[in-house]
């Protein structure tokens, strides 16, 4: 897992090996209102389990038709407030879907779209989709402008045996965001429009085979407060002899310095777990020179059969000084659980798949049309 900062990365690869997925993350927290919003853009959605289905059945030669990212592109909005999911769109489909080039930072995928004006250093996100099951039509334009980038490089020579490639690529660790999103058809037909004045962060994820293959576990977090901004990365591989990759880098907005800790001594406790819910640490320590952290992930926002993201309170001592009170956003995933049928039958509850029909998703939104009914 290489972990880079350089922004000529950011465009699409068009990568042709069988299993590959590539994804831009972008979220935006307005703690003044209790909003906060995720939005990604897939070329191979590496968490669908039409992709997954695929890759299996080429693999042991059961179609020859090869599992390309091409042919599995994807766009999700997630929409928080105070604390509770209002809104959880992933529609997926083929090649007809996304666009975009690799001269250029900026895709679509339907009418969803995002690009990259250097001149500006600010990227502007173009949301305009239906939500059918949900009874749900939502447009948004959010604008992020770079506040900092960071600059570090770090090769991972863990998976040189198996000639792969994964890359994390932290493009923006903050951005100042402003925008809109607008809503129509909750409560009977009515319009509501958020407006959002927000911090926001935005990376890049990339790798040329599935992930349930290489990975075994990630944690992931950023938070921002008055004195420090902190992002932090753990990951651990299905190979217990490859060394784990971990991150952690401090901005002191007081003195305007970056650090950047890469040798970090991890651990994980009180754990819990769920049906629908991964083995998870609760609280996570890590610690790397004269810097802790720990990270109570503390109210789940969002859970799935495997991933969790949650509210996080963060605590940090650094050079003797603590400082309790951080709040945060933090994941965390476990990939090799795509490698479970019975747990891809539930995970199709999530996906709105182009041209076709799935039981599991008419009716997990269905229950949860009557559960917001039930909120009014």
């Amino acid at each position: 897992m290489n972990i880079t900062t350089e922004p000529h990365q950011e465009v699409w690869h068009d990568m042709q090996e069988p299993g590959a997925y590539e994804w831009w993350y972008f979220d935006a927290e307005d703690k003044s209102s209790g909003v906060s919003v995720v939005l990604i853009w897939f070329s191979g959605f590496p968490f669908s389990p039409y992709y997954m289905q695929h890759y299996d059945d080429w693999k042991r030669k059961a179609v020859s038709t090869l599992p390309l990212s091409s042919d599995y592109a994807g766009f999700s909005f997630q929409l928080y407030e105070q604390g509770r999911e209002t809104l959880n769109f992933i529609r997926e489909g083929g090649n007809g879907l996304f666009e975009s080039s690799r001269e250029g930072i900026g895709l679509r995928f339907e009418n969803n779209r995002f690009f990259y004006d250097a001149f500006r250093d600010e990227y502007r996100l173009v949301v305009d989709f239906d939500f059918p099951a949900r009874n749900r039509k939502v447009s948004a334009e959010l604008l992020f402008k770079v506040s900092r980038r960071a600059q570090y490089s770090k090769k991972d020579s863990n998976n040189a045996a198996l000639h792969s490639r994964h890359q994390w690529l932290l493009s923006v660790p903050r951005a100042e965001v402003e925008g809109h999103i607008e809503i129509s058809g909750e409560n009977g037909g009515g319009l509501r429009r958020i407006e959002l004045r927000a911090h926001g962060y935005h990376d890049h994820n990339l790798g040329t085979m599935p992930m349930q293959e290489y990975i075994s576990r990630w944690y992931w977090g950023r938070a921002f407060s008055e004195r420090y901004d902190l992002i932090y990365y753990m990951i651990f591989f299905r190979n217990t002899a490859y060394q784990p990759v971990s991150l952690l880098m401090l901005h002191d907005n007081v003195l305007g310095k970056v650090s950047v800790t890469d040798s970090l001594r991890f651990r994980e406790r009180d754990f819990s777990t769920g049906f629908f819910a991964p083995l998870h640490g609760r609280t996570l320590e890590l610690k790397g020179g004269d810097v802790s952290v720990t990270v109570l992930q503390k109210k789940v926002l969002d859970a799935g059969p495997f991933y969790l993201r949650f509210a996080s309170n963060i605590s940090l001592c650094i050079d003797g000084q603590h400082l309790n009170g951080i709040n945060g956003i933090s994941e965390y995933l476990n990939p090799v659980r795509l490698q479970s049928h019975f747990m891809r039958f539930f995970t199709r509850s999530r996906i709105w798949r182009d041209g076709e029909r799935s039981f599991m998703y008419d009716y997990y939104n269905f229950f949860k049309s009557c559960s917001d009914w039930f909120k009014r």
